[in-house]
């Protein structure tokens, strides 16, 4: 049966039949039953073992193989293509050829290191060559008073020309041990750059102009070359006709603590008073009168706005609306109007009461009618223009009122609470309305008052009328009957 030889990545390398033997790799590959496969066996782990050492490379690798290259002393990966060094940088005086990104070489004639940046060798350091000697910026550390201090000395061909440095210091002399600064051209080093003064070096160029600074004048002799009265002063107060643009977010800080500040973020801009517990106002002259609209108090975060103000657009507040200066608000418009632009809802006055629900004066969208009340219990506010001289004809849907001819009050019936009491005589000027009791109660009488009433005769004190006789046991001596006919 044969043997199909697999890679890790699952890609079959070779298809061995059985009692061969297969050397397309670097290694023999064994078929089934292959007679003396132990001496062939036994070599490829001495190669494994080796890494294949030898002057020339594999004749077929496989991506990831590993070669020695005894000429070189290097141990090489195949990538596919061809063996590469697996680390280090290759040293020669031209650059290496079938290079990788990431890959080093050692400029052998210069001393001087490239990296390979995927299409051309750039180089790391250092900036001179070995013959050019030391040039450009080196990072030293120097004493002075015996306490160490960092510096940055540009060099020319093994020369210091400048020092530059972050605080002025006077050098020991006997730092640094190789060139010493006191005695090579910097007995003192400034906050900045300090040239070597054995070599009468000076800045030239553009800077020279600085000689035309006078701050007495300000008129311009070209368009570069400036008077320097035009100039901005640092350190006094000064005025300025053009636009003052401060490109950064950190913006305008004002006060000898920076209380004020005017700063970006993101295209937001935030004014802010930094100081704890002080206040921002803004302030107007107001026909000669410095006049305070609008100022916040620090220790509260309260704002303040004094005078009349005009509010384009919706006013939202979240919490309580107050007016601190009297229990009644005044309102200069003839109207108020409530729930502007939103779906139908009840809507009106809430009184907040401590006793019950509070009290409220709506106009109920169900009903269309306004409604007053307390507790949860509310009814219909009645107009004029609800109210009927007619309560026969609108039984119960109307309320009352008198006719406004006549002054009548038309009503099916009235029923009173109590019967009340006998109707005397003497009460011709009484306007109350009598019940049916006291009326029935009147016609028995003939005068006097009632004695008994047994529910078929009844006894008038003194004198009664009825149809029929009195019966046994009406009546007192001296009493009067008149009896009428049915």
């Amino acid at each position: 049966m044969a043997y199909t030889i697999n890679k890790t990545d699952g890609t079959v390398v070779v298809t061995i039949t059985d009692g061969t033997v297969d050397n397309t790799t670097s290694l023999q590959l064994f078929g089934k039953s292959f007679s003396g496969f132990g001496e062939g066996l036994n070599e490829n782990l001495v190669k494994l073992l080796e890494n294949s050492a030898s002057t020339s490379a594999p004749t077929a690798p496989l991506l990831g193989e590993l070669w020695f290259d005894t000429s070189a002393n290097t141990i090489k990966v195949y990538d596919g293509t061809s063996f590469k060094p697996t680390g280090g940088a290759r040293s020669s005086s031209t650059e290496p050829s079938s290079a990788s990104a990431g890959d080093l070489w050692h400029k052998s004639d210069d001393d001087q290191i490239y990296f390979y940046t995927g299409s051309a060798f750039q180089l790391l350091g250092p900036v001179f060559t070995s013959g050019q000697t030391l040039s450009g910026w080196k990072i030293e550390t120097v004493t002075a008073s015996s306490v160490n201090k960092t510096i940055a000395s540009m060099f020319v061909g093994n020369t210091r020309v400048a020092v530059l440095s972050k605080e002025a210091f006077t050098p020991d002399g006997g730092s640094p041990t190789s060139t010493p600064l006191a005695a090579n051209g910097f007995a003192t080093v400034a906050s900045g750059i300090t040239l070597n003064s054995t070599l009468g070096a000076s800045f030239s160029g553009n800077s020279a102009q600085a000689s035309a600074v006078d701050v007495s004048g300000t008129t311009n002799t070209s368009a570069t070359v400036i008077a320097g009265g035009n100039f901005l002063r640092a350190d006094a107060a000064d005025t300025t006709t053009g636009a003052l643009t401060i490109d950064a977010d950190a913006g305008l800080l004002v006060g000898d603590e920076q209380e004020l500040t005017i700063t970006a973020s993101s295209g937001d801009v935030t004014i802010a008073q930094t100081r704890q517990d002080k206040n921002l106002s803004f302030t107007i002259n107001d026909g000669g009168v410095t006049k305070t609209p609008l100022s916040f108090a620090g220790s509260t975060g309260n704002i303040t706005l004094t005078g009349n103000t005009t509010i384009t657009g919706n006013l939202s507040i979240t919490g309580e609306f107050e007016n601190t200066s009297s229990g009644i608000i005044t309102v200069d418009d003839a109207f108020i109007k409530v729930n502007t632009g939103n779906s139908e809802v009840d809507a009106g006055i809430i009184v907040e009461t401590s006793d019950t629900d509070d009290a409220r004066l709506f106009y109920d969208v169900s009903e269309n009618f306004w409604s007053a009340g307390h507790g949860a219990s509310y009814s219909q506010l009645v107009r004029v223009a609800d109210l009927t001289d007619d309560g026969d004809a609108n039984k119960g849907t109307k309320g009352l009122t008198t006719d406004s001819s006549t002054g009548d009050l038309k009503v099916t019936s009235l029923t009173l609470g109590a019967v009340g009491s006998n109707i005397a005589t003497s009460d011709t000027s009484n306007a109350k309305a009598p019940s049916i009791g006291q009326v029935a109660e009147s016609i028995k009488r003939w005068g006097g008052s009632v004695i008994s009433d047994d529910s078929s005769n009844s006894v008038a004190g003194e004198r009664y009328v009825e149809t029929t006789a009195p019966t046994s046991g009406q009546g007192s001596n001296g009493d009067l009957w008149f009896v009428r006919e049915e």
